[in-house]
């Protein structure tokens, strides 16, 4: 072995520190305490790293080294929510005025709407039924859907709408189209008046003059004035 080659072992057998032989020597060999060769490439170092093994000194340390180290605490605190600063512009008195005036013209607009809605219902009576009191409550219930069993406004059936008219003005019907068949007094076509009952097996309509009848047709339909569809039907008076 070189003059200044030197190889350091604890008695567990790790490898400390070493020192470089010549540049000529290729590797140093050494017996540690177990009686086992460790060779050292020093060729493998660089110049720094052996003129650094040459100042190294020789550490010893014992078998049963044990390492611990210290976790630094870290405590994180979120950052704060932003404050969001709203500024609210009062209205200026045009902007009042405008504003109103707005709402009566909506008003106004919805009005005007209205009535021409009634003017259209009541426009859409057929002249044959003008001055039938029954005619003119009927056709307040022009567009309301047909619905199985239905009797109020929200939907009818053919006899839930007929009833429901003519209690309107205190007339009671049975509530079934077959048993309104039976609630008056049966009449010739050249008798009937708007107003009348038109009954065929299965269904009830009211008579509006003229060939037209108004009506809860069947499902998907909603009350409507339309052509008198019947080939034969019973013209009933009630009251």
């Amino acid at each position: 072995m070189g003059r200044r080659t030197a190889v350091v072992a604890a008695s567990s057998g790790l490898l400390v520190s070493m020192l470089g032989g010549p540049a000529a020597q290729a590797a140093t060999t050494h017996t540690d305490n177990s009686g086992k060769l460790s060779t050292v490439d020093l060729d493998a170092l660089t110049a720094a790293a052996k003129a650094e093994l040459q100042t190294s000194k020789t550490v010893t340390v014992t078998k049963h080294v044990k390492w611990t180290a210290d976790a630094a605490s870290v405590k994180v605190t979120p950052a704060p929510e932003p404050v969001v600063h709203r500024t609210v512009q009062a209205a200026s008195r045009s902007e009042v005025r405008t504003a109103l005036t707005s709402t009566d013209d909506s008003s106004s607009s919805s009005d005007t709407s209205t009535s021409s809605s009634s003017s259209s219902s009541s426009a859409s009576i057929p002249s044959s039924a003008n001055g039938s009191k029954i005619i003119a409550i009927a056709s307040r219930y022009v567009g309301v859907p047909y619905v199985y069993g239905g009797t109020t406004p929200s939907g009818f059936d053919c006899s839930g709408f007929t009833s429901y008219v003519y209690a309107q003005i205190g007339i009671s019907l049975p509530r079934t189209s077959s048993a309104q068949h039976y609630a008056g007094t049966i009449i010739s076509r050249a008798e009937a008046k708007p107003g009348d009952l038109i009954w065929t097996p299965g269904h009830v309509a009211i008579y509006a003059g003229g060939n037209t009848i108004i009506d809860a047709p069947r499902p998907g339909k909603t009350i409507q004035f339309r052509a008198m569809w019947q080939t034969n039907p019973t013209f009933i008076r009630v009251g």
